[in-house]
């Protein structure tokens, strides 16, 4: 199954639009969004779009199809807004034998590792910048942001099919990097 993989949408909905664009374009089955949907933060400006009630009903139109995890910006009361699960700290996914750690990235991240084998995969978000590196074994992913890119990336999404992770320009869907699975 296809994966689309996102992060730190933070409210906006012209960016949570296009992004729901993209995840049909791509004919993904599933949208895993690693946490900060909502709510834009106190060390963030407002993102273009932001508009939070729009955000949620785009995503509650996709209920039964949202993996997400709590980011920073996360409350229970965002949770009274969407009607799928937000308040978990990660999700852990067996994909074909490895396990893939799904979380913000606030609390585990590639210098703070969970307990994860060699050959497992760290999936985060919240620097909102793309990252492909290999910390002890763990291979740690970051799509960046949706709406707030930083260190002069773009804003991104990435794409999860088989063994090939590709992170893609959210305005285009342009493949800018791509990373295989190593052979186990």
């Amino acid at each position: 199954m296809k994966w689309l993989i996102a992060s730190d949408i933070h409210g906006s909905a012209r960016f949570c639009r296009l992004l729901t664009e993209r995840w049909q374009e791509e004919g993904a089955g599933r949208l895993l969004l690693l946490g900060d949907i909502l709510y834009h933060g106190p060390r963030n400006d407002l993102p273009e779009g932001y508009a939070p009630k729009e955000v949620a009903a785009l995503l509650n139109a996709q209920k039964e199809r949202v993996l997400c995890v709590r980011g920073n910006c996360e409350s229970e009361v965002d949770q009274m807004v969407l009607d799928f699960p937000i308040l978990s700290e990660y999700a852990v996914l067996d994909i074909g034998g490895r396990v893939l750690f799904a979380t913000h990235g606030h609390h585990f991240c590639p210098d703070r590792l969970p307990p994860l084998c060699r050959g497992d995969i760290l999936l985060y978000g919240h620097t909102h910048i793309p990252a492909c590196e290999e910390k002890e074994g763990i291979l740690c992913l970051n799509p960046g942001s949706v709406s707030l890119p930083k260190g002069d990336s773009r804003r991104s999404y990435m794409t999860f099919e088989g063994d090939l992770f590709t992170w893609k320009d959210l305005e285009t869907g342009e493949a800018l990097n791509s990373c295989r699975l190593p052979t186990p």
